[in-house]
């Protein structure tokens, strides 16, 4: 089982200096109102650490994850659509038989509680790229799941499993997530980079723009954005 682990701190409190005029301070002989100086923390938080796990698919997760990815604000970025639980049993079995043949890598995203929560994946691999497509459940949206997730899986594919790029192709109507993957310094546009891969991913008309990670870009930048975006990028 492929397990990766990694800290975020979400909250906590900090001393800051608290003024009040609550103390007479004599001066030349004169009693006048002053402030005073005290440390106090705010805000009265308790520091709260989030563990978010990536591991190797199994049947016993479709139930959560069938129920996650129905949500109107999910579905249409699940690449492997179901409509049954039945249906995502048997997408999820052949995922699975797929990546044991090299096909592509799948991993199941897991919360700080080891909840299942989404997936994130690897398709179309050939010469050592292939496409990103992954997803959230909405009630994990806006809490940087997302890019912790990512980070986990780049550096298992780029580390452990020798791919050398990564394509990410995202709907030209998705501001969001197009905004978003721009703020990353090693995402590149490749529209024109890739003008065949372009092509493929848009055969029905313009649809997407394609993205690209390759490992020179990401092993250069890496280690000064671990904590420069949380905005989720959506990308199918």
């Amino acid at each position: 089982m492929v397990r990766h682990q990694k800290n975020l701190v979400l909250m906590g409190s900090i001393p800051i200096p608290d003024f009040c005029y609550s103390e007479k301070i004599k001066i030349r002989g004169c009693s006048v109102w002053g402030p005073c100086l005290r440390m106090r923390e705010y805000p009265p938080k308790k520091i709260r650490r989030v563990f978010l796990m990536l591991k190797t698919r199994d049947l016993y997760e479709v139930p959560v994850l069938f129920e996650l990815l129905l949500h109107p604000k999910v579905y249409p970025f699940v690449r492997d659509k179901a409509d049954t639980i039945d249906e995502y049993y048997f997408l999820t079995k052949k995922t699975i038989e797929a990546e044991q043949r090299g096909e592509l890598i799948s991993r199941t995203i897991l919360d700080e509680y080891e909840k299942p929560i989404g997936t994130i994946n690897l398709y179309d691999i050939r010469n050592n790229y292939g496409f990103l497509a992954t997803w959230l459940g909405r009630p994990y949206f806006g809490k940087g799941y997302n890019q912790i997730a990512k980070e986990q899986f780049f550096d298992e594919l780029f580390f452990e499993r020798g791919m050398e790029g990564i394509f990410l192709k995202i709907r030209k109507t998705n501001k969001r997530s197009i905004h978003a993957a721009k703020k990353l310094p090693y995402v590149i546009q490749a529209n024109f980079l890739f003008p065949d891969i372009y092509e493929e991913v848009n055969e029905d008309g313009e649809v997407f723009d394609l993205f690209v990670i390759t490992k020179e870009d990401y092993l250069s930048y890496v280690p000064f954005t671990r904590e420069e975006s949380k905005e989720d990028v959506e990308v199918s």
